[in-house]
């Protein structure tokens, strides 16, 4: 049905956003200022909250033009996001622009004939000195938009059937703060303590099981508002949307208070049983290596994020700056221990089983293990720093950084079972106590330390200092054998004995990463390296040299035998290289895992659920 609402009483900036031509992928975006000042400003976000990269929007801008009564205004840039019109108060202003839309990814703009998709960072200029005013964007309707939908969580004015309409914000954060999907797609819906919660899905075929999908989102849901806000409290919010575009290869997701915009492949979704399926089959359990098991940790991390950095944020994200870098010590935290929780949800929502959860765990705790850089760079400073350098990834960075992400999980987990071994609180203890200290609002490192003091009946300063502000060690291992399970070591793979990130196919041995330290290094590989084949000493006197051509690590191990010399024939630069590699020593990785005898009543059962 047609859906209203009351018209804001402000004449705030309205925005029309049509599909210009989808074939040259551009939008034409018309906003108009009722009530502009003289010299009005306007600018285009240079980032989008929730992915730490000054992106240049404007890049994609492909014109601008302004008028007043009819009559053409003089608009001029005066930096790279910003431009300012000779206009006066005594009419409206009209900006007409238009923006190149051919990014995929959930942080831009997408536009063909298929699909269309937007965050108001990237299509809606701020009319500078009116951002706290009401909003109103108006999606229009045209030839080349016949049989699309549309999905948002921006508030109704005025919609048709399809969704095509006007909708409002109560200002330009809001406005921001919802991106919009176009086009044909499954569409789901279930309600939680009352909350409508929609599940559009782009880009996938009449096989997607849309019904498991809702059924597992919706159990956690359930779970993570229950969390939040106990048995009976209804969550902060009082609408959700989850809009997932289906791709051949893809990942990734980006938090919204109302929403969150997600990507993953067609292979990892559920599917309908296929025609040699068993009648009545029950669905197999998932695994730890399942694609949909992965994204259901996705839906989880994002879901989750609706408190842990939407609402309970930063302080330094208290209002958020659109035109340069918003800096802050605490992704860790907002990260880190939302990727911590992603899982461990999915578990008390009883999708996986603790077996399962342990194998993700084990997963994390290697990739920070294998990680050089965490003996370089805290995760304090890895917060930071993500603007110059987690979303810049290059040859360097395993050997440079530390991910705030993978390593603020294992802090939240060392946090968590220190709490649970001391007897007097947990980890979910804390995160609801700072969502009522902080009002469900901005927080500093200060607000953690005072409700860990408060709760875990000690000073936690020191564990935090070390864990978050240092490089060390963190003690997962030893916390998780007092808990009752089993972490022990098991031989590492090949490449990560070898130092080596590397892309292995027909064409040979591409070299991504040498990781500092390694015989990989010390024998002078480097990235950008081909690895074309090896040379071997006869393994008996009078025998002769061996040389092989070699396409995968696994083939350099077999050809060797019990040698523990070899030289390495790689191009670089188009020559061709013999460097001389001694073959690493037996090395580990850690393995978590459940005890080969549970006792009745052991520590972890409690933790896992």
């Amino acid at each position: 049905m047609p859906t209203t609402a009351p018209t804001p009483t402000a004449s705030g900036p309205h925005y029309r956003v049509e599909v210009l031509d989808p074939h040259s992928h551009r939008f034409a975006v018309r906003l108009t200022i009722h009530r502009p000042s003289a010299k009005q400003r306007v600018a285009l976000p240079v980032w989008i909250p929730g992915s730490y990269l000054v992106r240049e929007f404007s890049q994609h801008l492909l014109n601008v033009r302004a008028e007043q009564a009819g009559q053409s205004v003089p608009l001029r840039q005066l930096d790279k996001n910003t431009w300012v019109a000779n206009s006066s108060p005594e009419a409206p202003l009209v900006l007409r622009t238009e923006f190149y839309a051919f990014d995929p990814s959930v942080r831009t703009a997408w536009l063909d004939a298929s699909r269309g998709f937007f965050n108001p960072t990237s299509l809606c200029l701020r009319a500078l000195g009116q951002e706290d005013l009401p909003h109103t964007l108006e999606l229009a309707e045209n030839t080349h938009t016949q049989g699309w939908q549309v999905a948002t969580s921006l508030p109704p004015l005025k919609t048709k059937r399809s969704g095509f309409g006007s909708y409002r914000a109560c200002g330009y954060d809001e406005l921001a703060d919802s991106p919009v999907e176009l086009g044909r797609f499954w569409s789901g819906s279930f309600k939680v303590r009352g909350v409508p919660h929609r599940f559009v899905v782009s880009g996938a075929g009449a096989w997607l099981d849309g019904e498991r999908l809702l059924r597992d989102t919706q159990r956690i849901v359930e779970t993570q508002i229950a969390f939040w806000h106990g048995t009976k409290d209804k969550p902060a919010f009082d609408r959700y949307v989850f809009m997932l575009y289906a791709t051949d290869d893809g990942y990734g997701g980006l938090e919204h208070r109302h929403s969150t915009a997600l990507i993953a492949k067609r292979a990892d979704l559920p599917r309908l049983p296929g025609p040699d399926a068993t009648p009545g089959a029950t669905e197999p359990a998932l695994k730890a290596t399942d694609g949909y098991t992965q994204l259901l940790g996705l839906i989880s991390h994002e879901y989750f994020h609706t408190w842990n950095v939407k609402r309970l944020r930063p302080a330094e994200f208290k209002r958020y700056d659109y035109d340069r870098e918003n800096h802050t010590e605490l992704l860790w935290f907002f990260e880190g221990f939302t990727s911590y929780y992603d899982d461990l949800l999915l578990r008390r929502a009883g999708l996986i089983t603790p077996a399962v959860y342990l194998q993700l765990l084990t997963k994390t705790a290697n990739q920070v293990l294998q990680t050089p850089g965490r003996a370089v760079q805290s995760v304090a400073q890895a917060s930071f720093e993500a603007w110059t350098k987690y979303y810049r990834v290059q040859e360097n960075t395993p050997n440079a950084t530390v991910s705030y992400y993978t390593k603020g999980a294992l802090v939240a987990a060392c946090l968590d079972l220190t709490l649970r071994a001391e007897g007097h609180s947990t980890l979910d203890d804390v995160m609801r106590a700072l969502w009522q200290r902080c009002a469900g609002g901005p927080m500093k490192e200060s607000d953690l330390l005072a409700v860990l003091r408060q709760l875990g009946r000690r000073d936690l300063g020191a564990d935090i200092a070390a864990w978050v502000h240092g490089t060390g060690e963190l003690p997962l291992a030893d916390q998780l054998r007092a808990l009752g399970l089993q972490a022990t070591e098991e031989p590492a793979a090949l490449a990560q004995r070898l130092g080596l990130r590397v892309t292995e196919g027909s064409g040979g041995i591409a070299i991504k990463t040498v990781l500092h330290g390694s015989v990989a290094a010390e024998a002078g590989l480097a990235a950008g390296d081909e690895w074309l084949g090896i040379e071997l000493s006869p393994l008996n006197e009078g025998g002769d040299p061996e040389s092989w051509r070699v396409h995968k690590l696994d083939e350099v191990a077999m050809y060797l035998g019990p040698r523990r010399h070899l030289t390495t024939l790689v191009a670089r630069d188009k020559r061709l290289l013999r460097l001389a590699l001694a073959w690493p020593a037996p090395a580990t990785s850690l393995k978590i895992a459940l005890p080969t005898a549970p006792a009745d009543g052991a520590p972890w059962k409690t933790w896992l659920g």
